[in-house]
């Protein structure tokens, strides 16, 4: 059995079309999508392209459909929502203005964690971010003493998690957390980045056709489409850059 992890793909269509067509490579038996297929440029087409794979394939939330459900619904935002720049929460706010009903409860009922057994890694939690919060920030650099509170008592060998957008494989105790990357939107190195697991364990990226998808990003009424294009796409932020910030905002 081999599990395909694909996390924080951010409604990057191109993208996730060249993961697939590697998914499909590999022979894998299932994916677990593990949150932030929204907000992006392509959401509904992201999602459309997911839910018709002719492979079974398995939702987590994350933070990003967490504040997109509760703009819709007009619950208590997240926190970290009132923090950030009215232009990302221009994004969430024409993101749930796109969500159909019927899509609205299918992320309703999407579960927060996901644990799927597979020869070779064993028992493996998926979260988005932790496995208490899809919120919380921590990099390959974050204190393990810091962490261990959070990871300990798990019952499981390995943890998979994204929401930071950059690969890591790290061990907390006696805990493997591997951190599976962004398909959309990936800090380093442009293209999509994720996961293949079972019988061993491969971190994965994947080079596709950035102009073209660009072009098409750009060609959307998404709110951020030029800005997506150039620096989700094209010339994605530095990972010393992000790994940076990321640090300096996680556990203390």
């Amino acid at each position: 059995m081999r599990v395909a992890a694909l996390y924080d793909i951010h409604g990057n269509l191109p993208a996730l079309e060249a993961v697939v067509q590697q998914v499909r490579e590999a022979q894998v038996d299932q994916v677990v999508v593990g949150g932030d297929v929204l907000p992006g440029p392509m959401s509904g087409e992201t999602l459309a392209c997911l839910l018709q794979l002719d492979i079974p394939v398995q939702f987590i939330l994350g933070n990003g459909e967490v504040a997109v459900l509760a703009e819709k619904s007009g619950a208590e935002a997240p926190h970290w929502y009132r923090t950030i720049p009215e232009s990302a929460r221009r994004v969430v706010r024409w993101q749930a203005n796109q969500l159909s009903p019927e899509h609205e409860r299918l992320l309703a009922s999407w579960p927060k964690t996901l644990r799927v057994t597979i020869p070779g890694p064993g028992d493996v939690l998926f979260c988005h971010a932790t496995p208490r919060d899809e919120n919380e920030v921590f990099t390959r650099l974050t204190s393990e003493e810091l962490l261990l509170p959070v990871f300990e008592g798990l019952g499981v060998p390995l943890v998979v998690c994204g929401h930071t957008h950059m690969q890591f494989d790290r061990m907390i105790g006696r805990t493997r957390v591997l951190n599976a990357g962004s398909v959309g939107m990936p800090f380093g190195a442009p293209g999509a980045d994720w996961l293949l697991l079972g019988p061993d364990i491969q971190l994965r990226h994947t080079d596709y056709d950035l102009t073209r998808a660009a072009e098409r990003i750009r060609a959307t009424n998404y709110p951020e489409a030029q800005d997506f294009a150039a620096r989700n796409v094209l010339q994605p932020p530095s990972a010393a850059d992000m790994l940076d910030a990321f640090t300096a905002a996680s556990f203390r």
